[in-house]
């Protein structure tokens, strides 16, 4: 059976029927979905109950390797909600099943989580494909907007692009937490996760088309004077973040919704969190396999 596939944005984002993420996908399906997501970059397939955390895993490992081990430490965080480390939690639900209170170091880091970044910029190895899963959605949905990253470049006036053609920005989870307005990590946290470097700008793997590649964990530009850096990259956020390249997903209970960190930034957007329960699982698929 062939996949329908329909539109949702006239840049990105489109809903796919036709396929059952809880069973095993053809190679024939997946062709015709990786196809699907060299177009639309962000897609939905929706489902009338959640996958269970197995399915979640099988599907994502289709995609490419996944990670499967923390990839930081935070201080008093060691318990897991969700007994597999293949499955990034990003509920605001701790390991004893309640809501973050305010004030939690964890919930802390996961509101910047509101900030426009792309999943594991700040380590070498790079996200591709993040699939998360939807358990529980609060009143109003929290939706997820996307900004479609080939787009962003190819509106770039020449000059700029020239300008930044060989330029590559330092990127740390750590600076972005506190810039969401997280708390200061601990050296122990630092050194969990040290910044990465990444170029600027990058050809899209599979599409060949040339993308922006910027997040909130952007600290600096590498050999320029940090100031100098920083607004630069403020200027090329702003670009990329314009309403016309913005995609706004809403939630359902069951959704699993699968983007492209090479082709595109995501952020959350804010819903009463010390209120309201939000339960999100995320596989993270990335450019090779992490073997230590």
């Amino acid at each position: 059976m062939a996949l329908t596939v329909a539109p949702l944005h006239p840049l990105l984002g489109a809903e796919i029927s036709g396929i059952d993420l809880r069973r095993r996908i053809e190679n024939s399906e997946l062709a015709e979905f990786i196809q699907a997501m060299d177009e639309h970059a962000v897609c939905v397939v929706r489902h009338e109950t959640p996958l269970t955390n197995e399915q979640h895993i099988t599907f994502s490992m289709a995609l490419g390797p996944i990670e499967r081990r923390r990839v930081l430490k935070i201080a008093g965080a060691d318990a897991m909600r969700i007994p597999h480390h293949e499955i990034i939690d990003q509920s605001n639900i701790s390991a004893d099943d309640k809501i973050f209170r305010d004030g939690d170091r964890t919930l802390g880091f996961k509101r910047a989580n509101r900030l426009w970044h792309t999943d594991m910029s700040f380590h070498p190895v790079r996200a591709t494909y993040s699939v998360l899963s939807a358990h529980e959605v609060p009143p109003g949905g929290a939706d997820t907007e996307f900004t479609d990253m080939r787009a962003a470049y190819d509106t770039l006036p020449q000059e700029t692009k020239k300008r930044i053609s060989t330029l590559s920005a330092e990127h740390s989870y750590w600076y972005s937490r506190v810039k969401g307005g997280g708390p200061e990590p601990t050296a122990e946290e630092r050194n969990s996760r040290p910044p990465a470097q990444h170029k600027l700008v990058h050809v899209h793997p599979t599409s060949n088309r040339r993308a922006l590649y910027l997040a909130s964990h952007a600290s600096h530009i590498v050999g320029w004077p940090v100031q100098d850096g920083r607004d630069l990259l403020v200027e090329l956020m702003e670009h990329a973040t314009q309403p016309d390249f913005i995609f706004r997903h809403r939630w359902r209970v069951g959704d699993v919704l699968i983007w492209d960190n090479l082709a595109t930034m995501h952020r959350a957007t804010p819903f009463e969190d010390t209120r309201h329960r939000r339960d999100m699982r995320r596989t993270t698929c990335r450019e090779r396999e992490i073997l230590n």
